[in-house]
């Protein structure tokens, strides 16, 4: 039974220690692509501040829109609503400052013509949806 206890072989200290370092670089590596990677698709945020309406008068009545993206990334613009009323998209034209379908660079300035009727002196709410499902909302009183 002596010579059995001595001819048992173990790990040494100084083997189990590098076994366990390595070990724990290993996972904190991973972790790091793991975190690097979730926060790639956040990074990026959209952010449209409106800074003027105005009332066309004529026929047919419109709502100009004046915006600009204050954001770090693109934003693709697919839809507008007046008063809670969604606006058809062959009602909204995108005069200058994006693509046809409503994209709007990041730091660029956007002008948006929506036709709908309105009253004066009348409160109108307009909202911007984008495509990742943001809205953006002014609200102005048309002039009397």
């Amino acid at each position: 039974m002596k010579n059995f206890r001595k001819s048992r072989k173990a790990l040494s200290p100084v083997v189990a220690s590098i076994i366990l370092i390595a070990v724990t670089v290993a996972v904190s590596i991973a972790v790091a692509a793991w975190m690097g990677a979730l926060t790639i698709g956040f990074m990026g945020t959209e952010e449209i501040k409106i800074t003027s309406m105005t009332f066309g008068s004529g026929t047919p009545e419109t709502i100009v829109i004046t915006a600009s993206n204050t954001g770090t990334s693109p934003v693709t613009l697919n839809g507008a609503s007046v008063n809670g009323v969604s606006i058809a998209a062959g009602n909204i034209a995108y005069l200058s400052g994006a693509n046809t379908d409503g994209t709007v660079a990041s730091n660029a300035q956007i002008t948006i013509t929506l036709t709908s009727n309105w009253d004066a002196g009348s409160n109108y709410q307009v909202k911007l949806t984008s495509t990742k499902g943001n809205t953006f909302m002014y609200t102005a009183y048309a002039p009397n």
